[in-house]
């Protein structure tokens, strides 16, 4: 009875020592679940199960992203500069003595500029059908095609900025549903339908929908915060044009 009791101890002994030194062992030897699963499900996964159809849509929405992007911060760049010669036009040209020298202090890329020098042109006596128009007619017409042409200046790249926040998400959708069929598909070849076969090539696929939302919603607040910002500037112009017909037709 001794005897057992004896070897009994011993053994509580042994269990308790591989119970307190377990696992710190395998603390050293064991993985990470997040590596793991990083591995097996992701975006990278994603990419190298996918076939070209899924490849081909995340390089569109890709293309898009990059491509909004460099059409809100051009247009952003575009529109403080214009901004800025706003402000050179009211400390600037109007205190010039005649318009010629107020011209002169103008940067050739200003479009105040190319309303100045559209409105003098202008102001010349006309030759040939056009003769017969009166001059402030035809100063009229001048300055308002001017106005229309740096209008549709400043407005390009906002139909793009519009048709990927529009679209983005369908082209997301489209290769979520792509990869769902494509996962359902391998899963019925292989007659493994539980759970964790099913969550996985879902769940990667659900990521290009995540991606298309991340691409349109961008592209649709640039949109507006840009269109916000294009009407304060054509403002701007179009009083510096009718300051300058008024301008023009006392003379």
């Amino acid at each position: 009875m001794k005897t057992i009791v004896k070897y009994s101890k011993h053994l509580l002994m042994i269990v308790s020592l591989s119970l307190l030194w377990g696992p710190v062992c395998s603390q050293g030897t064991q993985t990470n679940p997040n590596d793991e699963m990083e591995k097996t499900f992701g975006l990278m996964s994603l990419l190298g199960q996918s076939d070209w159809v899924a490849k081909a849509t995340l390089i569109i929405l890709i293309l898009m992203s990059v491509s909004s992007w460099y059409v809100i911060i051009s247009k952003l760049l575009t529109q403080s500069h214009l901004f800025k010669m706003s402000k050179e036009i009211n400390e600037a040209f109007w205190a010039s003595s005649n318009i010629q020298a107020g011209e002169k202090t103008l940067s050739d890329k200003s479009p105040f500029k190319f309303l100045i020098h559209i409105a003098v042109q202008a102001c010349a006596p006309q030759k040939g059908i056009l003769s017969p128009v009166e001059p402030k007619t035809w100063l009229s017409i001048s300055i308002q095609r001017g106005m229309s042409q740096i209008q549709g200046q400043m407005q390009g790249g906002l139909s793009w900025l519009a048709t990927v926040g529009s679209t983005a998400p369908f082209v997301g959708l489209f290769g979520t549903v792509w990869g769902i069929y494509n996962a359902l598909m391998k899963i019925g070849l292989t007659g493994q339908a539980s759970i964790d076969k099913v969550a996985g090539p879902v769940g990667e696929s659900l990521i290009m929908t995540a991606i298309g939302l991340a691409v349109a919603v961008p592209a649709v607040l640039g949109y507006n915060w840009l269109v916000k910002r294009n009407k304060a500037a054509l403002e701007d112009i179009n009083a510096f044009g009718s300051d300058l017909h008024s301008v023009l037709s006392a003379k």
